[in-house]
């Protein structure tokens, strides 16, 4: 389904629907608020993008709001370049596109507790709303008081519409999209899609068959199943409310081969750390978490293996003599472990004293990198579920070394990677439990075994 718009000067299109998202779209239609509940790569953003697109065209006044800038500054873009042709002025600083039209584009950040006021709209979208703050329409700044109180009204001159996107973000009863579309009282029409219900996927390779296109299509189904942990499963690609209240996310099982650790591997192809220096400690000294790795994907055995990690309290002065420590270790690693590429360095969050120690170590010459913003700006949760089906193939396995080192912190002697790895749970909002060494697991899991971006 192509939705093509005349103006007086030429013929654009706004987007074209597949099948799936035709259904959904007839479904909703009628409806002043809409709910699309889908899973991954479906197309829910593109589905959303058209629907905008079609408004402005017609002279609507339009909005689109994202849990982050960064979320819609990706659809800004694309946006943009979609209407060149009848844009008369855009300001991505002040997040707005003006056509010739008369529509107009508004785009605003869930972090901005009156996101909206003051404006009129006959057509909004909030995209990936379960993952904006969680609170009833009481609790400052989350997602059901920003709608209630600053976004809904700015539908009331038109009678306009909205449509909110997401994933599902487990069974939650302060999530915002949880409640919408499981509650009558808010008033959305909700429609549900699976991964699957996008028939494009996996894209059909060039002189491809559609007999053997259709059969890979079923392999690729029967491997999601396989790859990934039932729940997240549910979750990332059937889209189901999932409860995880008690769930351990990250098992020890899979982190071992045959209930064991497993030795240094003989050989590899490089070794890298993933340093975590946050201030969230709300102590004396910022704790700093470093955790070392080896990849290996030429010469069997795990293709990522958790060689060593530290845990430490120190001032922040003290931080730029404790870095090249971590450099001669990596050093000693890759000798141990024979790294055909030897140590690629460190990577850091650009954030907080991370942003310090980037600074630092480049100044001295030493190798680090930044980790890339797009998986930094994701909440723990979904860091977490973007790397599970690595951990879950078994795909990342404790050294002897890490799995029996001890050491001390905050006065608790203890494994501080086990506990922090396997004591996770999703969706556990009230947890003050350290997670500094689980963000350099999920990050190194991550840039390692994940794509370009760390997916």
């Amino acid at each position: 389904m192509s939705r093509r718009i005349h103006t007086s000067s030429q013929k654009l299109s706004v987007g074209t629907l597949h099948a799936g998202q035709v259904k959904a779209f007839l479904a909703l239609r009628g409806s002043r608020f809409k709910a699309l509940r889908c899973g991954r790569r479906f197309g829910k953003t593109d589905l959303a993008k058209t629907w905008i697109k079609e408004g402005l065209v017609q002279g609507f006044e339009c909005a689109w709001f994202a849990p982050q800038h960064k979320t819609w500054a990706e659809v800004y873009s694309e946006t943009t370049s979609a209407l060149v042709g009848i844009i008369e002025h855009t300001s991505k600083t002040a997040g707005e596109i003006k056509l010739k039209t008369g529509g107009r584009l508004d785009f605003w950040s869930l972090e901005n507790a009156i996101a909206g006021r003051g404006r009129r709209y006959h057509r909004i979208v909030m995209d990936e709303a379960a993952f904006a703050k969680d609170g009833d329409n009481k609790a400052d700044g989350s997602a059901m008081e920003i709608w209630e109180k600053a976004i809904k009204p700015t539908l009331y001159d038109y009678g306009g519409e909205a449509l909110v996107c997401s994933n599902s973000a487990g069974k939650n009863p302060d999530n915002f999209f949880y409640n919408i579309c499981t509650d009558p009282q808010y008033g959305f029409r909700e429609y549900h899609a699976r991964t699957m219900d996008n028939p494009l996927l996996p894209k059909r390779l060039q002189d491809e068959g559609i007999e053997d296109w259709s059969a890979r299509k079923e392999l690729f189904q029967v491997d999601l199943i396989k790859n990934n942990d039932p729940l997240v499963y549910a979750q990332e690609y059937l889209a189901e409310f999932v409860d995880w209240s008690g769930v351990a996310f990250f098992s020890r099982e899979k982190l071992l081969e045959q209930g064991h650790p497993v030795p240094f591997p003989a050989t590899c192809d490089v070794v890298f750390a993933v340093i975590d220096t946050a201030s969230k400690t709300g102590t004396e000294h910022d704790a700093t978490a470093v955790t070392y790795f080896a990849h290996n994907a030429y010469s069997g055995g795990s293709p990522l293996t958790i060689l060593d990690w530290d845990l430490i309290q120190i001032e922040g002065a003290t931080l730029e003599t404790w870095l090249p420590s971590v450099f001669q270790r990596l050093e000693e690693l890759a000798r141990l472990c024979r790294a055909r590429g030897g140590s690629i360095g460190a990577l850091i969050e650009d954030k907080n004293s991370g942003t310090i120690l980037l600074q630092q170590a480049r100044r001295r010459g030493l190798p680090v990198t930044d980790i890339d913003s797009k998986l930094t700006a994701l909440g723990k949760d979904e860091r977490a579920i973007s790397v599970s089906g690595y951990v879950h193939q078994g795909k990342v396995k404790y050294s002897e070394h890490a799995f029996n080192k001890v050491s001390v912190y905050k006065n608790k002697s203890r494994n501080h990677l086990l506990d922090q790895v396997e004591s996770f749970r999703v969706g556990d909002k009230d947890s003050d439990r350290e997670d500094d060494l689980l963000d350099t697991f999920c990050y190194g899991v991550a840039v390692s075994l994940g794509d370009s971006e760390g997916f």
